[in-house]
């Protein structure tokens, strides 16, 4: 073999090498890749990666939710029931008497047909309106509720 035909090989053989290394190491399921892709995913302006701005609960109700609705920015359509409804809120009472609602957080717990939990966060209206046991069509995008369409009505986040 001549020697032109010997480093034609190596170089053949180095570039497979290299090709090889960089599927493993940047794969879809790799840890480099999941490294990579909490700097890399989408957030808001406040940098939470959730509709809500400011508190510290933000964080760790991302934390907390199930992961597949974080990957997504596109509205995910679920069927799903209301299962538990949670709220936070901040009550100031003046020496005026006026009582105003600072901070105010409400989140609804759905359940999916596949038996997976989502908590989603809404506005007063929605959380006040959409039913318990109700299961209907859920539209969510990044853990905010869209909509939710059942038999009697259409309840949309205000």
């Amino acid at each position: 073999m001549s020697t032109e035909l010997k480093h034609l090989l190596i170089i053949l053989g180095a570039i497979a090498v290299i090709l090889i290394l960089i599927i493993l190491l940047f794969g879809g399921k790799s840890p480099i890749m999941k490294f990579l892709n909490l700097f890399l995913e989408e957030t808001d302006a406040g940098g939470h990666g959730s509709s809500r701005t400011g508190g510290s609960r933000s964080g760790t109700a991302q934390r907390n939710s199930d992961p597949a609705q974080k990957k997504t920015a596109e509205p995910i359509v679920v069927m799903a029931t209301l299962v538990q409804k949670c709220d936070d809120r901040l009550r100031v009472i003046e020496s005026s008497g006026q009582v105003k609602l600072i901070d105010e957080y409400y989140e609804l717990v759905f359940m999916t047909r596949k038996g997976q939990k989502l908590k989603i966060q809404c506005s007063r209206d929605a959380y006040e309106t959409v039913p318990f046991n109700q299961q209907g069509s859920l539209t969510y995008k990044r853990n905010t509720l869209v909509k939710f369409k059942y038999y009697e009505d259409t309840i949309y986040n205000n």
